[in-house]
């Protein structure tokens, strides 16, 4: 079995997270403007983690934060054989006239992107939407859709496959390479 390349160790992922940070709060001189939302299930970690990290960076200053099933939005989920599980949906703020900043862990067709800004149209019109990802696949997109800020970018054939591994779940922060998708 393919135990895969780390492209990304435990280190620089926490100096990754730190650095998309210090990214945010230059682009963002009021965070008071700006609702950072997790795409369910994997961005929601990157986005718990920015909004810690955020959190401490400005003196406990708040924000918005939310989370953003799309499930339903997704152009395949009637093309699935087992019935599909929705996480939950936690948005509640407005976000009419806000800087919206989707977070996700893996940027690949832009698919995932594509349903949530569809899904977030239920939830007003935002001022801007911008996107961040821990890894950006620039390869074979299949929308024009690009990340704002990205933590690495791999350039990798359409076979290989990219895991975020997270300490709360997994034990270690750290991103992976693997040779085929069908590594596990």
């Amino acid at each position: 079995m393919d135990q895969g390349k780390i492209i990304l160790s435990s280190e620089r992922f926490r100096l990754t997270i730190l650095r998309l940070c210090h990214q945010i709060l230059e682009n963002h001189s009021n965070p008071q403007d700006l609702c950072i939302i997790g795409i369910q299930e994997r961005g929601v970690l990157l986005a718990e983690r920015l909004k810690t990290e955020l959190t401490s960076m400005l003196g406990n200053q708040p924000f918005q934060y939310g989370k953003l099933d799309i499930t339903f939005y997704r152009d395949d989920f009637r093309l699935r054989d087992t019935p599909i599980k929705a996480a939950e949906t936690k948005i509640d703020f407005l976000i009419e006239n806000k800087q919206v900043l989707l977070v996700d862990d893996v940027l690949y067709t832009g698919r995932t992107v594509h349903a949530a800004m569809s899904a977030l149209q239920d939830f007003g019109r935002p001022q801007k939407i911008e996107m961040l990802c821990m890894v950006d696949r620039r390869f074979n997109r299949h929308f024009p859709i690009k990340a704002d800020y990205q933590g690495i970018v791999v350039d990798a054939l359409d076979e290989a496959y990219v895991k975020v591994n997270w300490k709360e779940k997994h034990g270690e922060d750290q991103v992976l390479l693997f040779s085929g998708k069908h590594h596990i």
